[in-house]
């Protein structure tokens, strides 16, 4: 059931509308939201209540704006890009929105007038459940940039009910909870029932005589899930352009069997809601069963269906044939999930708009591009071919038909290495093959990994198309990660070079001068001790642990995972933990190493890791012999708005990850861009940013991409580097015969099982000198704290090139080809 939706709506809107400046009517129209969303008055709202009340001002505002922009974008019939990710990491809203509609000041007076702070009401508002890590909040950053720039866009992504989960800790140990982060509802979101698609599953397909009497394919007997909209409106910076994010929630074909019920069967009555509903309960469900893994299949094919359907309704209500897609629409695949989309826009076009296979093929290839995140294995998504024959049996013959021609072109020699379908063992369809082969356009997200690409995943297939793969660096956006985050370093940066840096950030180039003014830095300097105590304070209310903040703070925060090397990490903490209990290190200041980030429920080894954190501080942080030098803190539940305190506060940004393994990053950016220096490897986007902000202002180390693989290819034998480092040897039988466990002093054999017997796959043990005299220098250096503050400006200064703006730009000049509407 596809639903018609021109959206006629937005024809007859009424002109855009903003309440703003006329303190006021602005008071009249918070309490009368107060009245609409709570039902109490002023006198008894409390901070919750009023969050919503000012949410409602921002959200008539910025509803006004949309429609506008749609009309707009109708009247100019402009290219779309169609961005389609299975995360979204949004974060909180509200002062984002305040600012780019110019409310946040009179906001602020009027509530502060009647005695509430905007600030406290802001911590009200939930993180928005719609992704994990570095993949959502880049779709975020990106967003953001295509709006401010006044480009033609739209998310396309699910409305999981509970998010991935809430992060807790229990003795340590890693566990989840559901996200509610809808338990309030979400202020910002448009539920658009008029907009529903059918997605189906499971089936069989036939062979029917079609139009002119020839034979055409039919997939039958199908089990559908309606897909329901629901928009969220991103607003831009300095502009009046508003873009969506639309989110799909499915809904059962049949909500609720009245018979079963009136039968006694309670739990039958609503078995195929619950199924159904089911598809958006969590992001990435847990893979390590079978179940797991046909909901993540199906959650995929979900989205990637009813967004095709969406874009195809979208066209042909705006009045244009659908052969003009390739030039209506850039459908951008944000890494292997929605790879399924080439295989389901075939479909759409052939079985359901008449297309024979060639032209449909011509407009796939036309539209589609491909950016891959990653070059680890799992991420690299293959299905078995039995889930397409139970659930998709339509699409195994449209990948088989693809994979066929496709195979035709290639020497039998290469054929095994590109083909769509995987033969080796259980014969599995290869996601990133198919998402390579069906669209125009592949990139990178780093130079380095980018070239990985060409040279090792796709080496086969860039030999083929030399000139598919690009890179666009990613980048983030500095209106959420500097002028939102840090508002007393954006406050300087502005009184010194005014404010249209959040607009053009290579101004921020015009302050790397200022690093040789000591008012300049004293100023930077405050600003930095100031958020490290907004940072202390934080961590007193949530644990009880109270942080030095004169101490270095070192930060690690990103997704708990064995290539991210936290073990890294830790492994440096328990030596500097020796090293200090014998009085043989000489730094000069007290250190506090914080941690944060998410380990996947199904990731046994990363929940350990957690725990050998936990375990290693509670040691630490008791022990006297240590007390006033080093701290170490695993700060539960990371997100986006825990990034927000803890970015500023950073004066260390960990980023340490194994050459060769990180496609881009951007953490290290936004650590970066708030005045940390970076410790880290010659990985990912640290090799811009070196190149950006200069070597001497880092402090890099380790083995790089060549060098690693000489070591492997070289037969690394970890062992041998736990037999001659006596440090090395010390910290990991302490880890491994219980010093820190002594409740279970086994508990961590699996860890060395698998660097000392397990080959050391991220080769830990092969760093773990060079990453120690990183640390000993970054020591140093902090103990020259005006030293360590010219080098903090001069990264702040030179972060203009890693942008989301720019890469942006990058993405609408040489893959989507696209530009402004106006």
């Amino acid at each position: 059931m596809d639903a018609v939706h021109p959206e006629a709506d937005v024809a007859a809107a009424p002109p855009a509308r903003e309440t703003r400046g006329d303190a006021s009517a602005l008071r009249d129209k918070l309490h009368s939201n107060l009245l609409l969303a709570t039902g109490k008055d002023p006198a008894h709202g409390k901070s919750r209540d009023w969050l919503y009340a000012v949410a409602g001002v921002a959200r008539e505002a910025l509803a006004a704006r949309w429609v506008e922009s749609r009309r707009i974008q109708r009247r100019w019939s402009s290219k779309r890009v169609c961005y389609l990710s299975m995360e979204f990491l949004l974060g909180r809203m509200l002062m984002e929105n305040l600012r780019n509609l110019d409310l946040g000041r009179d906001c602020r007076a009027v509530l502060a007038a009647a005695g509430h702070d905007l600030d406290d009401i802001a911590e009200y508002e939930a993180d928005a459940g719609l992704g994990n890590g570095g993949l959502g909040r880049l779709a975020a950053c990106l967003m953001d940039s295509l709006t401010t720039q006044g480009i033609a866009a739209r998310g396309y992504g699910i409305r999981y009910e509970y998010g991935m989960f809430a992060q807790h800790l229990d003795r340590g140990w890693q566990v989840e909870k559901p996200d509610h982060w809808l338990r309030h509802g979400n202020p910002w979101e448009f539920p658009r029932a008029d907009i529903v698609h059918a997605v189906p599953f499971f089936g069989r397909v036939v062979e029917q005589a079609g139009p002119e009497g020839r034979q055409v394919r039919r997939w039958i007997d199908t089990q559908d899930v309606f897909a329901m909209a629901y928009d969220v409106p991103i607003s831009g910076y300095g502009t009046k352009w508003v873009n969506a994010v639309r989110l799909w929630s499915p809904k059962a074909q049949r909500e609720f069997d009245l018979a079963s019920f009136n039968d006694g069967d309670h739990v039958r009555a609503v078995e195929n809601r619950a199924r159904s509903e089911n598809l958006a309960r969590v992001l990435y469900p847990d893979d390590s069963t079978e179940a797991g893994r046909e909901l993540r299949f199906m959650q995929q094919y979900f989205f990637a269906s009813a967004s095709m359907q969406d874009v195809i309704c979208q066209l042909l209500a705006s009045g244009a044939p659908l052969d003009h897609l390739p030039d209506k629409a850039a459908i951008a695949i944000n890494d292997t999930h929605p790879a399924i989309v080439v295989a389901e826009l075939m479909r759409l076009l052939i079985d359901g708009h008449g297309f024979d296979w060639e032209s449909a093929w011509d407009i796939v290839r036309r539209t589609v591009c491909y950016t891959n995140h990653t070059l680890m294995p799992e991420a690299l998504e293959t299905w078995p071919v039995r889930y397409f024959e139970r659930m998709l049996p339509r699409h195994l013959e449209i990948i088989y038909g693809i994979n066929a021609r496709f195979l035709a072109s290639v020497e039998p020699s290469q054929q095994a290495r590109v083909s769509l379908v995987g033969e080796s063992g259980e014969r599995r369809i290869r996601m990133a093959h198919l998402a390579f082969v069906g669209s125009h356009r592949v990139n990178g997200v780093s130079a380095v990994h980018t070239g990985l690409l060409k040279s090792t995943v796709f080496a086969d297939l860039h030999r083929l198309f030399p000139d598919k793969i690009t890179n666009v660096t990613n980048g983030v956006t500095p209106r959420r990660w500097l002028a939102q985050a840090n508002p007393p370093l954006a406050t300087l940066v502005s009184a010194r070079i005014g404010p249209d840096w959040q607009r053009r950030l290579e101004r921020l180039g015009d302050i790397a001068g200022l690093a040789e003014d000591t008012a300049f830095r004293d100023q930077f300097r405050a600003i930095k001790q100031g958020n490290k105590a907004r940072l202390a304070h934080y961590v007193a209310r949530l644990s009880g642990q109270h942080l030095d903040t004169a101490a270095l703070f070192d930060v690690h925060i990103k997704r708990i995972h064995e290539y991210k090397r936290q073990l890294l990490n830790v492994l440096h903490v328990v030596d500097l933990y020796n090293r200090l209990r014998r009085g043989e290190s000489v730094m000069a200041d007290s250190r506090c190493v914080i941690f944060g980030g998410k380990a996947a429920p199904g990731y046994a080894m990363a929940k350990l890791i957690v725990k050998l954190i936990h375990d290693v501080a509670a040691t630490v942080n008791v022990d006297p012999a240590v007390k006033g030098r080093l701290q170490v803190v695993f700060l539960p539940n990371y997100g986006v708005s825990l990034a927000e305190k803890i970015i500023p506060a950073a004066d260390l940004s960990q980023q340490i990850s194994t050459a060769g393994t990180e496609a881009s990053g951007t953490g290290n950016m936004k650590l970066a861009l708030n005045g940390a220096l970076t410790i880290g490897t010659l990985d990912g986007a640290n090799i811009e940013i070196a190149e950006a902000v200069g070597r001497d202002n880092m402090f890099l180390f380790g083995l790089d991409v060549g060098q690693a693989a000489a070591l492997r290819a070289g037969g690394y034998a970890p062992r041998s580097l736990y037999a001659g480092n006596g440090a090395l040897r010390e910290a990991l039988d302490m880890i491994g015969d219980g010093y820190f466990s002594p409740d279970e002093p086994d508990r961590y054999r699996p860890i060395l099982r698998g660097l000392l017997d397990g080959g050391d796959r991220y080769l830990v043990l092969a760093d773990f000198d060079a990453y120690c005299a990183a640390q000993r220098r970054a020591e140093a250096l902090f103990a020259d704290r005006d030293a360590w503050a010219r080098r903090a400006i001069l990264n702040v200064a030179h972060m203009g090139g890693l942008s989301s703006d720019r890469a942006i730009a990058d993405y609408a000049e040489r893959v989507w080809h696209v530009t402004p509407v106006s």
